[in-house]
């Protein structure tokens, strides 16, 4: 939960600044640092007021909307692999991280911005997203639905291949395509032939 002064955030306010964050990503990813603050306002349903009050200047909300959708993506990992088979929570949870990878190449002029300011949005990333694949694939390993043998880190270098083929909404359908050529590719057992 995101702390004022040591506080946690009322219900309301935490609502408040959810939707500018989910607002934000969208705005910043159509139309890059032209995006007007009252844009995002508009659509997040809230006062502008509102919206320089959680986040002053334009870096500091590029920031939190990147910040915010890595911990999203990550956060997911735990929740799919609850509700659902280990394979088939890997399957859910790569098609996020395209939804997440869409949003960032977005969001790439905007990003660029924050670091050009001495920042850096992209601090434990990395480390979150592999984390929450290590965990994805550990599940489908342990449960005989996935390969052993294959190290996450090979997974995430794949999904970054992957991601870039869906830079562009037009292209989301050859990414789809080829996520489950990969995921196909880490299930256990021999490779099923054509006919068999």
């Amino acid at each position: 939960m995101t702390r004022e002064a040591g506080r946690p955030l009322r219900a309301d306010a935490q609502r408040n600044r959810d939707k500018i964050l989910a607002a934000a990503v969208r705005v910043f990813s159509e139309e890059g640092l032209d995006a007007h603050f009252e844009r995002i306002a508009r659509e997040a349903g809230v006062g502008t007021g509102t919206l320089y009050r959680n986040f002053p200047t334009r870096e500091a909300l590029i920031e939190a909307a990147y910040r915010n959708e890595v911990a999203r993506l990550c956060e997911a990992a735990s929740g799919l692999l609850a509700t659902m088979p280990p394979a088939e929570a890997l399957r859910v949870w790569t098609r996020r991280f395209i939804d997440y990878a869409t949003a960032k190449f977005g969001m790439a002029d905007a990003l660029r911005a924050v670091v050009a300011s001495g920042s850096n949005p992209y601090a434990d990333s990395h480390e979150m997203i592999q984390g929450a694949l290590n965990s994805l694939m550990e599940a489908g390993a342990a449960a005989g639905t996935i390969r052993s043998d294959i190290r996450p880190t090979d997974m995430f270098a794949a999904l970054a291949g992957i991601a870039l083929t869906s830079a562009k909404p037009e292209q989301r359908e050859q990414a789809e395509r080829l996520l489950d050529l990969t995921l196909d590719g880490l299930r256990s057992g021999p490779p099923q032939l054509p006919g068999n």
